[in-house]
């Protein structure tokens, strides 16, 4: 599976898929809580696109997989115990992953996440960092799986949840 970065027009398609997504997943209220239009946004997808930031996977010519990926953390990270103190630019973040609700259970999110990892080690990156909310144990499982370490956890809000726990993980890169 391969990883395409989204053009300008394919912002159309991604936040179609966004909303299918969310419309489609049984398990969004207990785990994912995405509400469009709060989150994600429009203008949070359209961002990434210009950005150069976001990625999907597609399967004859159907998605089954979007991610965003920022070159940089913000200074919402800064204060978590991170186990090594890194530069913003060093670090690959992961945002707004969904898996296709008829592909998943399939391997499909840790493919991709096995993407970003080639691609974060290709661009020189020292680490991966994300953020999942505390509630999602599905997510949870994926990162530890693939390698990653939960360094902490923060108290934040978010306009489809009011104020929650996310837990924050990280993977070192060689």
């Amino acid at each position: 599976m391969r990883l395409i970065k989204c053009k300008t027009d394919d912002f159309l398609k991604i936040t179609e898929f966004y909303k299918y997504v969310i419309d489609n997943s049984p398990t969004m209220e207990t785990y994912g809580r995405w509400i469009y239009g709060q989150h994600p946004t429009d203008e949070m997808i359209k961002s990434y696109i210009d950005g150069g930031y976001m990625y999907y996977a597609e399967k004859d010519q159907t998605i089954i997989a979007a991610v965003a990926l920022t070159p940089f953390q913000t200074e919402d990270y800064h204060p978590v115990n991170w186990s090594v103190s890194l530069n913003d630019n060093e670090v690959f973040v992961v945002h707004i992953l969904c898996v296709n609700p008829c592909c998943q259970k399939q391997g499909i999110a840790k493919q991709i996440m096995e993407e970003v990892v080639g691609l974060a080690k290709n661009t020189g990156m020292k680490a991966i960092r994300l953020d999942a909310l505390c509630c999602n144990e599905p997510a949870h499982r994926l990162y530890e799986n693939c390698g990653f370490k939960k360094c902490g956890v923060q108290n934040w809000y978010a306009d489809n949840t009011g104020w929650i726990d996310f837990y924050l993980y990280e993977m070192i890169l060689e």
